[in-house]
């Protein structure tokens, strides 16, 4: 019997997954898996096994297996997980699983459907703590490989000439590898040379630049200095010029000051030519008083 089911429960209830769940097309992890049912998502529920919580579901327009303990329904108003306790209350039917009647009605298109005799043998799919049967081997054909032996030799003499210019390429290639690997480590070897030379000629120019530094302060400190030594010889310099530049204008204000008062340099003069006795000499403007 492939799906029994009880006269008076016959429809679908509704269930939803706790988690991403594989469906798979038998009631066992061993199974294929027929697709993902993703946490949350809606289900329905057409039945479940009275031995084990496998339950026979429906997702998207697929049909599989999934366990009990990944799916709850609504039970008095609240969810519950999916335990053979709530199978008569929720109104969800107790089935059978067959390979060939299930796999016949659902997975006609599947790849896995060509491997029904495979899983049939294996009685009690539902037990996961049974070894799953070895699979069926491919064997060669043995007498068609014998019949087809004599036309191989037959055309060994026509593939021994491909079979020598294989040899050959395969000799120029290595030739050709050989020389190519060469060339390679030598430009390996330039480059290395050229990175070291690159490497020499950058700490020349930091040195370089390190010495123009110093160069470029210690000029700076003695250029400093200069302007420095200068700067205070001129300001002695300008101090001496005022000073000779002070006394030449008073030389030069006195001069002009005696030189202005006519009537008090003749005075002077006259005093100074006066004779002892008192004589005025002729035209002296002090005899006329």
């Amino acid at each position: 019997m492939a799906v029994g089911l009880f006269p008076s429960l016959a429809e679908a209830a509704s269930g939803y997954s706790t988690a991403n769940v594989n469906m798979r097309s038998g009631p066992s992890t061993r199974y294929p898996a027929v697709t993902v049912i993703p946490a949350g998502a809606s289900v329905e529920i057409h039945g479940c096994l009275a031995e084990v919580p496998w339950c026979d579901v429906s997702f998207r327009y697929g049909r599989g297996w999934v366990a009990g303990r990944y799916l709850q329904t609504i039970y008095r108003e609240r969810r519950v997980y999916l335990a053979p306790e709530y199978y008569r209350p929720l109104g969800i039917p107790t089935v059978t699983f067959d390979v060939d009647t299930y796999w016949t009605r659902n997975y006609r298109s599947r790849d896995f459907y060509r491997e029904r005799d495979y899983w049939r043998e294996w009685r009690g799919g539902w037990r996961d703590d049974r070894p799953l049967p070895p699979r069926p081997r491919w064997e060669p054909d043995r007498p068609r490989w014998e019949a087809d032996r004599p036309r191989w030799e037959q055309d060994r003499p026509r593939r021994e000439p491909d079979r020598q210019n294989w040899e050959r390429d395969r000799q120029q290639n290595w030739e050709r590898d050989r020389e190519n690997r060469e060339r390679d480590r030598m430009n390996r070897e330039r480059d290395r040379e050229n990175r070291e030379l690159d490497q020499r000629n950058r700490d020349l120019d930091r040195q370089n630049r390190e010495r123009d530094r110093q160069n470029f302060e210690r000029d700076n400190r003695q250029r400093e200095w200069d302007n420095h030594q200068r700067d205070r010889d001129q300001r002695g310099g300008d101090q001496r010029e005022r000073d000779y530049r002070g006394e030449r204008e008073m030389r030069d204000r006195d001069r002009q000051n005696w030189e202005g008062n006519p009537e008090r340099d003749g005075a002077e003069r006259a005093r100074i030519r006066r004779p002892e006795n008192g004589a005025c000499m002729p035209g002296d403007p002090a005899c006329a008083r």
